[in-house]
């Protein structure tokens, strides 16, 4: 692999890591905050807990906007500046709506470099390396959660009763690293050449990257691939249902699968199992390695078995273990094995949906579009994931939830949503791996130019 276009990805990749460790930081910070300012189980759940996530659904669904305007570069700077800034913020809050507001900021960063670094990702890599390059991003966002796992348990006891302010605050440090290490990157020249119609620059990027030869090849793909779809087309116009629902459906089951359940509420659900609280904290450490070790294998695998085969393995595993958890919860077993499942949840996602989400979004969409879709998708992840913290403590609350006895039936919920999962990856899922975007923005628009 080209070691410039390693490096290049790796560094917008990094925004993933300040994406995985600001939204499940909080998890470290949630019941301290909850007994701080003793909300109701609503309040804490609007405001708290998924007011970031609303955040990040703004930012997800309007960040193809710099995406287009700014470029993806330039998006990415405002986004390690958005990630500081809520650092801080949420750090010194002191009453819950001014952290929810700081905490909404950083929302906004995930969500926009959920677009933004995928889509920049796919544009400067080569179909033989393009679903490794583009999974670095899930990378990243797995490092981050367990570095966040990790923070919180160094951390806890740390400040006294001010442990979570610096769970949240110590988050500065990278995002103001990250800012300046984006600086160094170049423009994306599919990005140079759609918006800017700059030949010049978009060659000297691709001449960067690779060598003359490639680059000339390249950039009369690109051209060629833009003066087909140069017309008013928007994302809506009935060329591009098939992405459109490819990208709904991969990220609805993403959410519905239950991993930011879990991830969030992960010291709180191992603390029902009869864990104690700081036992609850080292134990989500187990759930961090476990994510990160399974996410270089799906890394590993990507180019190798191709999307699809990944996200049967994952499906099979997902509902194999949401349903032991269940099982687990319901029938009071052993506190370690229901770890342990929890365990091989984690592992099935990681080489699955983690693997995959990512990488698919950003690559079926056409040059043209591929902004507003990747928003689509990032969007559709993301108000799925609002709704499902939101309405966690209003199911999940020991005192007033309506599982506050026992919550087997929500892993139950999830089990069966990944067995429709595993149908629409059966029967719907195509295979992109190894197909240059241009070609695969071609094949799935001209199915939908048949259909319509």
């Amino acid at each position: 692999m080209n070691n410039r276009i390693f490096r290049i990805s790796l560094t917008a990749a990094l925004a993933g890591f300040l994406f995985g460790f600001d939204t499940v930081v909080i998890s470290g910070a949630n019941l301290p905050i909850k007994e701080l300012w003793d909300t109701t189980p609503l309040f804490h759940g609007i405001f708290i807990m998924s007011m970031a996530l609303w955040g990040t659904v703004l930012g997800s669904l309007f960040g193809g906007i710099p995406c287009d305007k700014l470029g993806r570069k330039k998006t990415l700077i405002w986004i390690g500046i958005l990630y500081f800034v809520s650092a801080l913020g949420s750090a010194i809050a002191h009453d819950p709506y001014l952290f929810s507001f700081f905490r909404f900021i950083g929302g906004v960063g995930v969500g926009a470099s959920s677009v933004a670094a995928p889509i920049y990702i796919s544009e400067i890599s080569t179909p033989d390396n393009r679903g490794k390059l583009g999974a670095m991003y899930q990378f990243n966002i797995v490092f981050g959660i367990f570095i966040a796992f990790i923070s919180n348990y160094l951390l806890e006891g740390f400040g006294g009763a001010n442990d979570w302010r610096w769970m949240l605050g110590v988050e500065a440090i990278p995002a103001l690293a990250y800012t300046f290490m984006v600086l160094s990157i170049p423009n994306s020249p599919r990005w140079l050449m759609m918006k800017r119609q700059d030949e010049d620059g978009a060659l000297r990027t691709l001449e960067y990257i690779s060598n003359k030869e490639i680059a000339t090849k390249r950039l009369n793909e690109i051209k060629e691939a833009l003066g087909k779809t140069f017309s008013k087309d928007s994302l809506f116009s009935g060329k591009y249902n098939k992405q459109l629902l490819l990208a709904f459906f991969l990220a609805f089951f993403n959410q519905l699968s239950g991993i930011n359940f879990i991830l969030y509420y992960a010291p709180e659900i191992l603390e029902r199992a009869g864990l104690a609280a700081k036992e609850s904290l080292f134990s989500s450490i187990s759930i961090g390695i476990v994510n990160l070790i399974f996410t270089l294998v799906g890394i590993r695998l990507i180019d190798h078995l191709g999307r699809k085969q990944l996200m049967k393995i994952g499906s099979i595993g997902y509902i194999v273990s949401l349903a032991v958890v269940g099982w687990c919860f319901y029938s009071n077993a052993s506190s370690t094995l229901l770890l342990s499942f929890i365990l091989v949840f984690i592992a099935s996602h990681a080489i699955g949906q983690g693997a995959v989400i990512w990488v698919f979004i950003s690559e079926i969409f056409p040059n043209k579009v591929r902004a507003s879709g990747q928003s689509w998708g990032t969007g559709t992840h993301w108000i799925f994931a609002a709704i499902i913290t939101l309405v966690t403590p209003i199911f999940l609350d020991a005192e007033k939830g309506i599982f506050k006895d026992n919550p087997w039936p929500i892993f139950l919920f999830f089990a069966l949503m990944m067995v429709c999962q595993l149908a629409w990856v059966l029967f719907v899922m195509p295979e992109t791996k190894g197909v240059s975007l241009e070609e695969l923005g071609r094949k799935l628009s001209a199915k939908n130019t048949k259909s319509s």
